[in-house]
């Protein structure tokens, strides 16, 4: 801004002393501090007041600030319409106080930025917190509601007083506006209740046979469990977990998935093991570990990663991309056991213990695909306990378990000596964006740097090898050659994956790149006319036409994972035009996810996102102290997914400070401090863990 800029704009807030309103002193809204000569002027011109509270390290104060009291159209109309008083909330507590009860009172809720819009004898009639600039995701916007105030005012001036319930009513009315293409809440229940429908209460799962894992199925139920409390979406997820980790569709000996379950029982896989599935499961049982503390879940979690890491990383630090059902031309010929190879394999001991536990049987469980006689081949599966194993061996439950260690290690070793499946090692950039957010998320709950290390290696890959001269990513590699222009898919995924990287190792060059590539994506992929991303860029291929992919299939479409990545960016950043985007990106899908919701449970998850309660957390202090570790561990300890989370170590020259302005006057407490805001509002800083938790709506 120019010296006479800075003269044109500056308004009554240069001479105050509170950090907070000298930052809004350069605003072309004409602001008043609290006092007479506002109220007088609200008196003798007729006019209502606009009264907006908050503090200068309030993220959402910013957002709006930057939004809406910067911008010279929104700023008219406020200057036009009311006198604007500015109040800094720890300078006067006393006004914040007040008017945040009136708020809670009219609207069920308060926080920072506190708006309320009241007469020259300070009686409010509207109240709320963070008001976009224009209209989105049920919100009225500051340009429409200033002209419907003003409207009302002017018309019904006599009755304001009067009527502060009714005109507030009609407001609330207002705000709750949709239009055409937008989506209810209630999708997320219609969501719920057709899984439900569809749900297999005996084996888990949804639907009979072929049976798909279907992880994105899963994410969405536990966050509808989160927002309702339900427990019956919670035993959904748990029910399909357990019951696929027993089952014939994971591989009990080398681990990870096959792609899908010929039977209802999820005891005869597809052998095809997708590097997607481990990247989007691994995902689905880190999450269900979060939210339940079961075990089961986190080790299942970790031996995924541990194949993945094993079996299907290059040398170069990149994920190889599948690996086939067959060998020696015939499916689940490397799986599968005759209890004759079990007993020659073991001693007497450890096979009992294998033959019971992994369900053995003589003639086999495993039939021939051309005449369905079986073949005495078994694939390995869990159908009771490793009591009840022990038990029927005639040993104990110390001993079985010393045993099923040792005999799993002896079976696999002799396994891998078998001719292997066919493994694709070409490198895709979508599926390693997905393996990548797998990782990291690895790291952040389960406190493994090997994780990411993992994800941190496969970004370098791409970063270094998967990129045009002039900076476009491509699809794919292999043999030392990367071609094929990158689609949607690309991006979107690998922005969730340096997303995730940076919440797990708070590096600023993660943070970078997701934004790099996201106004990559933008550019290139953006649909101007209707909103929404196409799936191939702007200079592709012409084909007979341009698609784009807006459900969800094997997995997530590229739209509903932007549409995720838009809402955290935007979050983190406090730029409203990424959520505008989501928003869009809503309105596209929206017509066909009321068609067909479970062909959406990833947009789903997005949109659980966007509807809150959804919070930004910002962790001050230094990664080298306790203090500030213990805060980040119990952040992820615990499930609360709808959050983005930054750290700030008060570095006056950290590039953060670019990428989220917020975060510049935040400072830490007599230790690490936690800073909170919640559904466009923000909370006092905390020192205390549990404060910081209860702050987060989660069980400690």
């Amino acid at each position: 801004m120019t010296s006479s800029e800075d003269t044109k704009h500056v308004n009554r807030l240069i001479a105050e002393k509170s950090p907070y309103l000298v930052q809004h002193a350069y605003n072309p809204v004409d602001w008043f501090p609290w006092g007479d000569e506002a109220f007088e002027k609200a008196r003798k011109e007729k006019k209502p007041l606009f009264l907006s509270i908050g503090y200068s390290t309030c993220h959402w104060c910013h957002v709006m600030a930057h939004e809406s009291f910067e911008d010279a159209e929104v700023a008219r109309l406020m200057n036009e319409v009311f006198v604007s008083v500015k109040v800094d909330r720890e300078e006067r507590p006393d006004i914040d106080a007040l008017y945040m009860t009136i708020c809670q009172m009219m609207t069920g809720s308060g926080g920072w930025p506190l708006t309320i819009i009241m007469t020259p004898e300070k009686k409010p009639f509207f109240a709320a917190t963070y008001i976009p600039k224009e209209t989105r995701f049920g919100r009225i916007g500051m340009i429409e509601l200033i002209p419907r105030i003003a409207e009302v005012w002017k018309n019904q001036f006599d009755r304001v007083e009067h009527s502060a319930d009714q005109i507030t009513k009609a407001l609330r009315q207002v705000s709750d506006i949709s239009t055409d293409g937008a989506l209810s809440r209630s999708i997320l229940d219609t969501t719920y209740h057709l899984l439900a429908e569809s749900f297999d209460d005996e084996h888990g799962g949804f639907g009979s046979s072929p049976k798909f894992p279907t992880p994105h199925n899963l994410l969405f139920l536990l966050r509808y469990w989160k927002r309702t409390g339900d427990s019956e979406a919670l035993a959904m997820v748990e029910k399909t977990l357990t019951a696929m980790r027993s089952g014939g569709i994971y591989d009990q000996l080398g681990f990870g998935f096959h792609r899908y379950s010929t039977d209802q029982k999820w005891l005869v896989p597809h052998f095809e093991k997708m590097l997607y599935d481990q990247a989007m499961l691994a995902i689905a049982y880190t999450e269900a570990y979060q939210a339940t503390g079961n075990h089961l879940y986190k080790h299942t979690a970790q031996e995924v990663l541990e194949y993945v890491m094993r079996d299907m990383t290059s040398p170069e630090g990149g994920f190889f991309s599948a690996e086939d059902a067959d060998s020696e031309g015939i499916e689940g010929k490397f799986y599968v056991w005759t209890e004759e190879e079990i007993r020659a394999a073991l001693s007497p001991a450890e096979a009992e213990i294998i033959l019971h536990f992994y369900t053995i049987e003589r003639e086999g469980n495993f039939s021939e695909e051309a005449s369905g006689e079986k073949t005495g081949e078994n694939i390995l599966h869990i159908t009771g306990s490793l009591d009840e194993a022990a038990t029927a061996a005639g040993i104990s439950p110390e001993a079985a378990k010393l045993h099923l260690q040792h005999a799993r290690q002896k079976l696999f070793s002799i396994r891998e000596k078998r001719i292997r499946p066919f493994r694709d090692d070409k490198i895709l950039t979508d599926w390693n964006g997905l393996m990548i957010a797998a990782c990291a998320r690895a790291a952040q709950v389960f406190g493994e740097q090997k994780y990411a290390e993992a994800a941190k290696n496969a970004v370098h890959f791409i970063l270094t090898s998967m990129k045009t001269t002039d900076g476009r990513l491509l699809h794919r590699y292999r043999d030392k050659q990367a071609a094929v222009q990158a689609y949607l898919n690309d991006y979107a995924f690998l922005i969730w994956g340096l997303i995730e990287l940076y919440e797990a190792t708070f590096e600023i060059p993660s943070l970078e790149s997701a934004l790099s590539f996201n106004e990559e994506m933008i550019a290139h992929f953006w649909d101007t006319q209707d909103g929404g991303l196409y799936f191939t860029p702007d200079d592709g291929e012409n084909l007979l036409i341009r698609q784009k992919e807006i459900s969800d299939g094997a997995v997530p479409s590229g739209n509903s994972i932007a549409m995720w990545n838009l809402l955290r960016l935007g979050r983190i950043t406090g730029n409203p035009l990424l959520e505008q985007r989501a928003e869009k990106i809503g309105k596209l899908s929206s017509s066909q996810a009321m068609k067909a919701p479970l062909a959406f449970t990833q947009f789903m998850v997005a949109m659980d996102f966007q509807r809150g309660p959804s919070y930004e957390v910002v962790i001050v202090g230094s990664l080298e102290q306790k203090d500030t570790q213990k805060m980040i561990a119990a952040l992820r300890n615990h499930y609360a997914p709808n959050k983005i989370v930054l750290h700030h170590n008060e570095d006056s020259q950290s590039p953060l400070l670019t990428i989220a302005p917020f975060i510049r006057d935040l400072s830490s407490i007599n230790g690490a401090t936690a800073y909170v805001c919640h559904n466009f509002h923000c909370n006092l800083p905390t020192t205390d863990i549990t404060e910081m938790l209860e702050l987060l709506a989660v069980k400690h």
